[in-house]
């Protein structure tokens, strides 16, 4: 199956830097807006000006213009239009299963090469050596082939080397996700020594208390550059060495830091009646799964992870209501509180980052509301989700699908399922669309590398996660 990949592993994680950009930017790309005052935000409250907003939006440029059309049939309830695919219990086809093998392992062939010219200074999961040494890591989950593990290795030793050494602490775009990932592949390795190394670099170094800095230093709250950054990395840590490996004191102190930031802004823009926690980065009260409020309010609803349960009750189940009502007809989410744009369908920005912050609302409060809304963000993905911008994780067609996963997951309508499979064969056709070249071609997050963990992660629906963010 690997023969591909095999008669190319001699690719280093170095080389010229045409490639990659080292320094990480925002995942959105557009022009900048007046920033959204307290009475700007306090308006959204307002039914009558908010519905004011949602009938100005049909005015604005829609988010077709930055995508494809869908070219597939949509499911119609038939076993027929499931049965090269997948059985009634979701089992894929062998037929099936084996095409996503062989093109993953196609694609890894391609990337490999690419790798060649690569910036030998990123040592990021998001555009860097770690998000490759964390898609080896899967791929070991998935396929059980030691020299994946080996490759992770490679990638993430490298990765090690060149550490920002900065206040970047987060698990996208700081120096905690290679020390996590690396943590892991030394645990797989049964190298314990190694593993408990990264584990106290993680939380504690001789330049910078990780933790200390987290909780009370003046970091934003999201997730590529926040604390929800460094707090999935503690979380990626248990889930993969086991629960008590990072106290969950550590974890729950970070929560804690973020319900005060939250409840801080709230008082400051003076909207606590309407949403008890707020938080913006660079000024902006961004609403998707990257930089806003959406990822965070996904991770303060895991179980366990805020200490008192009252507060997600009193202050984040508000919370995420006002996001719901920031909705626009179409079913999307604004980028921004205050833009009247339905243009972006992104997992950074829009209805694909934001659906997992609905159904996680649905487990935890069981409101039919939240996931009517998870299933309307799906229909907006199915209708807009094969996106110009390529076939990548953060703003593309992989990171798309997987809103069609965690509905599978939640539902077991094999509807989305379906949808996820198309998909994935459009991401199977890459390159063949007249996409966009992303900045960074072979990356995690960015590249090519998120197209084959989305492949790879298919062939076992019930396991899927979206890397990095998904619990």
């Amino acid at each position: 199956m690997w023969e591909l990949l095999k008669s190319d592993t001699s690719a280093t994680a170095g080389g010229s830097s045409s490639g990659w950009s080292s320094t990480p930017v925002r995942c959105i790309k557009q022009r900048r807006r007046p920033n959204v005052n307290s009475a700007a935000l306090a308006d959204l409250s307002d039914p009558d000006r908010l519905l004011d907003r949602k009938q100005n939006s049909n005015k604005a440029v829609k988010m077709d213009t930055r995508a494809l059309k869908n070219p597939y049939p949509d499911y119609d309830g038939s076993p027929a239009s499931t049965q090269a695919l997948f059985d009634f219990q979701g089992k894929l086809t062998s037929e099936f299963a084996q095409r996503l093998s062989c093109k993953v392992s196609e694609l890894l062939a391609v990337m490999e090469n690419g790798l060649k010219s690569a910036d030998p200074r990123d040592c990021t999961t998001y555009t860097g050596w770690a998000g490759i040494a964390l898609l080896y890591l899967h791929l070991h989950n998935v396929f059980k082939e030691s020299s994946f593990l080996q490759r992770a290795l490679e990638y993430v030793s490298h990765s090690l080397k060149c550490l920002t050494r900065r206040h970047d602490v987060t698990f996208l775009c700081g120096d905690a996700g290679p020390l996590a990932v690396a943590a892991v592949v030394y645990y797989r390795l049964q190298r314990g020594q190694e593993t408990d190394e990264c584990i106290n670099r993680l939380l504690k170094n001789k330049l910078l208390q990780y933790h200390q800095a987290v909780v009370t230093g003046g970091l934003p709250d999201e997730l590529l550059y926040g604390r929800m950054g460094y707090l999935y990395s503690l979380i990626f840590i248990n889930q993969q060495l086991g629960h008590d490996r990072i106290p969950l004191q550590y974890i729950q102190q970070i929560s804690e830091a973020v319900l005060a930031s939250g409840e801080h802004l709230s008082r400051k823009f003076r909207i606590q009646n309407q949403s008890p926690l707020m938080y913006e980065w660079y000024q902006e009260q961004y609403v998707g799964a990257a930089h806003g409020l959406a990822g965070i309010y996904y991770f303060l609803m895991q179980p366990g992870l805020v200490s008192v349960v009252e507060h997600v009750h009193r202050l984040v189940r508000p919370s995420v209501d006002h996001v719901c009502r920031l909705k626009f007809p179409s079913g999307n989410y604004p980028p921004c509180i205050g833009d009247d744009r339905d243009l972006l369908v992104h997992w950074c920005h829009g209805s694909p980052g934001v659906i997992y912050m609905l159904l996680q609302a649905h487990r935890a409060f069981g409101a039919p509301q939240y996931l009517a809304d998870a299933l309307q963000c799906g229909e907006v993905v199915w209708r807009w989700g094969l996106l110009k911008k390529g076939y990548g994780l953060c703003h593309g067609a992989a990171g798309n699908a997987y809103a069609f996963l965690a509905l599978y997951r939640q539902t077991q309508d094999p509807k989305h399922l379906y949808r996820a499979c198309m998909f994935a064969d459009w991401c199977m056709n890459y390159g063949k669309h007249g996409c966009r070249t992303p900045d960074t071609p072979f990356s995690l997050f960015e590249g090519m590398a998120g197209t084959i963990y989305f492949l790879s992660d298919l062939l076992q629906p019930m396991k899927s996660r979206f890397p990095a963010f998904e619990v």
